[in-house]
């Protein structure tokens, strides 16, 4: 398997339509640089001062408010995220990311009351953070209590402060716990009329990083049919209607990342009536997921092998959807690129 990944820019670019877009050279690899910004998600302190961390973020508040949900939507936004983090640990796992060796830039934990008697400890060390300056922020999530009881309902599953099995003994103790929590976050949000795809636009759009808010994440993954359809796709384009180099003696040990395969490709019949008619579906889907919160969108692209012709209608619709400042994070993979041809 093959994967290279590339970022689509926030500028806006004037879109190309017909040859100009199906002629387009192959893709510029300083595009898989991330374009990284920093500015402040609006309320709160901002994002965190240590020196290497853009963003650090601690997740908290009462058990069934929707606190994993909070944590999916900050790692499909490219987030480290650790769940129940003990709170002492908070300055270590920083300080880890400090590390020269490490790539983290932004990260999102969660503390809450499984954490036991450390949960006691969040304050002093959100306090003591603070006054370092480098305290991360808060994100505090609340419920009504006939939410919350109606949700360990639903989900059969335990309080983890209800020691005789009563919901709401637990909520109630839960509630002692955080009330000096919660006045000290950054941003607070009450889940109790809330779907959870509501409750992640509402994490976005309010602790989010500018750069990260609001992309989706398009990967587009070749394949062949041959070795079986990719189950985790979201559209699948068959591109076997085209001619097939595999049947040209001095194409077939290539792949679809040469460009002699690429020129022999992007040339044959068909292939820019099959463009005419993609692009501006992609067009029309892409931002329509966007809007519905999608965070990650799947598009095969499979041929008989998914050594050639998958491979360079993927990398060209990545190229194109990098360069073209759509806001996307691009990534192609091509899973089958590196087995064998078959013999005719």
């Amino acid at each position: 398997m093959s994967t290279r990944p590339t970022d689509a820019s926030d500028a806006p670019a004037e879109r190309r339509t017909g040859r100009d877009r199906r002629r387009a050279g192959p893709r510029d690899e300083a595009s898989a640089d991330r374009r990284l910004d920093t500015a402040a998600p609006g309320p709160g302190r901002g994002p965190s001062s240590w020196s290497r961390l853009e963003d650090f973020v601690v997740i908290t508040g009462f058990s069934g408010a929707g606190k994993s949900q909070a944590m999916a939507c900050f790692e499909d936004a490219g987030y480290f995220c650790v769940d129940n983090l003990p709170p002492e640990m908070i300055a270590s796992l920083a300080e880890l990311f400090e590390h020269p060796g490490s790539d983290v830039r932004r990260a999102a934990v969660v503390c809450d009351v499984r954490g036991g008697e450390f949960f006691e400890a969040l304050v002093s060390v959100l306090g003591q953070l603070d006054a370092q300056g480098t305290g991360p922020r808060l994100l505090f999530l609340d419920a009504s209590e006939s939410v919350l009881i109606s949700r360990y309902k639903e989900t059969r599953r335990r309080h983890p402060l209800a020691d005789t099995g009563q919901v709401g003994g637990g909520i109630a103790r839960e509630r002692e716990l955080l009330a000096p929590i919660k006045g000290r976050a950054d941003v607070s949000i009450d889940t109790s009329d809330l779907s959870a795809a509501r409750l992640r636009k509402i994490v976005a759009d309010k602790m989010l990083l500018r750069s990260t808010r609001g992309k989706l994440a398009v990967t587009f993954l070749t394949y062949g049919f041959k070795h079986g359809v990719p189950h985790d796709a979201d559209l699948l384009f068959d591109v076997r209607f085209l001619p097939n180099p595999h049947y040209e003696e001095t194409l077939r040990e290539l792949t679809g990342l040469d460009e002699r395969v690429s020129d022999f490709v992007q040339r044959s019949d068909g292939i820019e009536g099959f463009y005419e008619r993609l692009l501006p579906l992609l067009d029309y889907l892409l931002p329509a997921y966007v809007r519905e919160g999608k965070a990650h969108l799947t598009i095969g692209i499979g041929c008989t092998g998914g050594r050639h012709r998958s491979v360079v209608i993927a990398e060209h619709l990545a190229a194109l959807y990098a360069e073209e400042g759509g806001g996307y994070l691009v990534d192609v993979v091509h899973r089958d690129v590196d087995k064998s041809p078959r013999r005719p």
